[in-house]
């Protein structure tokens, strides 16, 4: 004989809104309720788990507790499965929707995100993708706070930390970039050695800006950072324009570049280790089947990209 448990899914469901609207005045426009019905709902919730959810401050809306944010967590996932299995139950197991939300790191959004919706679109056309674009230690705080579902992005910051698992979906290996008049351009492949001395684009964003470095420094000349941008873009703009050099690792399909300069791309033969591309979720957190089936189309589109070991 199992146990009951005293609160509901409608607690949940009105807690996770006030939760993300920041207000019992909000949440209740938003559910469509009277306003005594949110906070009745979110009071019995807290009486029944005997915990403080929230901290109210009149006129500043409500703040979540540490309590509030991991019970935000555990009931996005358990309201998840729950519409999960209405759909096994009434026999729509295959007909797979909801909202997903997916991290993507900025630099790998142009290369994965058009062929995820694409794909997406054609085999579930009731999942709908909202994307949040980040660099990886926003896109970590996003997974903690129950904002994304899963991200994606390169293996940067994400050492040793216990509280989320990844999985490698692709690699993708440095490469050089010079202006397509450079006295190397032709030669299709370089060791970074032969560039070190010359001006560096760099792609100045967390974690990649240290990887970049780094790959320089190893040769054991110290990077002459000239010009720095946070667009993955203006980086091949101003390297076709001559401004200097720049390491990257995603590929375009084309050397042209916005500013209508051109740029070749060159292999290094230094051996270093490709970064790898990863799918990232909290640990601990089950999946719907929604976030299951785009993270699935999401090692599909990954295998248009992977580099062999």
């Amino acid at each position: 004989m199992t146990s009951s448990v005293g609160f509901t899914l409608v607690q949940l469901r009105y807690f996770l809104v006030a939760a993300e609207s920041g207000s019992m005045t909000a949440a209740s426009a938003q559910l469509h309720i009277a306003q005594s019905a949110v906070s009745t709902a979110v009071y019995n919730l807290e009486r029944d788990l005997q915990a403080q959810l929230f901290i109210r401050r009149r006129g500043r809306g409500l703040t979540l507790t540490p309590a509030g944010r991991r019970l935000q967590l555990q009931a996005r996932e358990l309201l998840g499965r729950a519409r999960d299995i209405e759909r096994e139950a009434r026999g729509g197991g295959e007909d797979i929707s909801g909202p997903v939300a997916v991290g993507c790191f900025v630099t790998l959004a142009p290369y994965y995100l058009p062929a995820l919706f694409s794909e997406c679109t054609h085999r579930y056309p009731g999942i709908e993708i909202d994307v949040v674009e980040a660099e990886a230690e926003q896109l970590i705080r996003s997974l903690r706070a129950g904002h994304i579902d899963v991200a994606l992005t390169y293996d940067l910051g994400l050492s040793g930390d216990a509280e989320v698992r990844s999985e490698t979906i692709a690699r993708a290996p440095a490469y050089a970039i010079v202006p397509a008049d450079h006295p190397l351009a032709g030669r299709g492949s370089v060791e970074l050695t032969e560039l070190a001395a010359e001006p560096l684009v760099l792609l100045d964003l967390p974690h990649s800006r240290d990887y970049f470095r780094a790959l320089v420094a190893a040769t054991g000349t110290e990077p002459d950072v000239r010009y720095r941008t946070q667009s993955y873009e203006t980086v091949r703009s101003m390297v076709a324009r001559g401004l200097g050099y720049s390491v990257l690792n995603q590929r375009p399909e084309t050397s042209q570049t916005y500013g209508g300069g051109e740029i070749a791309a060159l292999e290094l033969r230094d051996g270093r280790p490709p970064l790898e591309v990863k799918l990232v979720y909290m640990d601990g957190v089950a999946q719907t089947a929604r976030t299951r089936a785009v993270a699935d189309l999401l090692r599909r589109v990954a295998t248009h990209h992977n580099i062999p070991d």
